[in-house]
């Protein structure tokens, strides 16, 4: 399954279940994961989900069925922010999945609102990319993909419906098949995505001197 970033990254997420408990004498539980650049040559960012202690008092459980997408998310989220760094080796970074992700008033995930022109566009890319990469129908009804942009399936399958209306996929269900129309602005989101991927490499190096 390919997600994609605001900004337009290709990326698969590889997640060693289940979370496990440090033993390093803290209180945490810890995920190990690796964020794959897909249409990279080989770049990866490696990392270790730390879990909060008030985070995960409002998890129903720590088994992949109710913390997948917001792990998912929250990882993207930081590939937003430019926090991690893709490289063809490297050691594991700490990533904190805390509050900050989570509206305690509301009792929801909050991962950013998008637009319905950044939604469009989001879903575009992930049709793009996963027909390049792996073929076959794309799920554009994922909860996952609902949970980043603050929506709900219902409203991500009205966006594709207008996409639809465009000639760029056609849509059975919540799955949809790109068109000619789409793979043929190739050009375009291959750009996007280096021009995202140059941005990120850019802050790190500055970071590092």
């Amino acid at each position: 399954m390919v997600y994609v970033t605001l900004s337009g990254l290709p990326l698969s997420f590889q997640l060693e279940w289940p979370f496990r408990k440090s033993t390093s004498g803290a209180d945490f539980f810890f995920l190990h994961a690796d964020i794959r650049l897909e249409g990279s040559a080989g770049l990866h960012a490696p990392v270790a989900v730390n879990l909060s202690a008030t985070v995960r008092e409002v998890l129903p459980s720590l088994e992949a069925k109710d913390v997948e997408g917001p792990v998912i998310n929250a990882l993207r989220k930081e590939v937003d922010r430019r926090q991690l760094e893709f490289v063809k080796s490297g050691k594991l970074v700490p990533v904190q999945f805390s509050s900050r992700h989570y509206d305690f008033k509301h009792s929801k995930w909050m991962f950013g609102k998008a637009s319905d022109d950044d939604i469009a566009l989001l879903l575009s890319r992930k049709v793009y990319w996963q027909t390049k990469l792996a073929g076959g129908t794309v799920w554009v009804g994922d909860p996952t993909e609902a949970l980043y942009v603050e929506t709900s399936v219902a409203h991500l399958l009205d966006v594709a419906r207008t996409l639809e209306s465009q000639g760029l996929i056609k849509l059975d269900g919540e799955r949809a098949t790109a068109s000619s129309s789409l793979m043929e602005q190739a050009a375009k989101f291959d750009a996007d995505m280096r021009a995202a991927l140059e941005e990120l490499e850019k802050k790190h190096a500055y970071e590092r001197g």
